[in-house]
């Protein structure tokens, strides 16, 4: 059974939570860090972006950035 760790963040004004397995949360704190930006802001770029599921979209999306480097 994997093992996934949830966090909170406040997009457009709504609470939502997000679960992702650990190493993606590392390739996020990674990302956010190599932009200078904080979580939510980052989050809220990949959520007005996505077409799929939020954890989905943020797999998929920290995957790109890892291929483009």
């Amino acid at each position: 059974m994997r093992h996934l760790t949830k966090r909170s963040f406040t997009i457009q004004g709504h609470r939502t939570s997000v679960a992702l397995e650990p190493a993606f949360w590392a390739a996020f704190d990674a990302a956010v860090a190599a932009r200078n930006q904080t979580p939510t802001a980052l989050i809220t770029e990949i959520d007005e972006a996505r077409s799929t599921p939020l954890a989905s979209a943020l797999r998929v999306w920290l995957l790109a950035q890892a291929a483009n480097h």
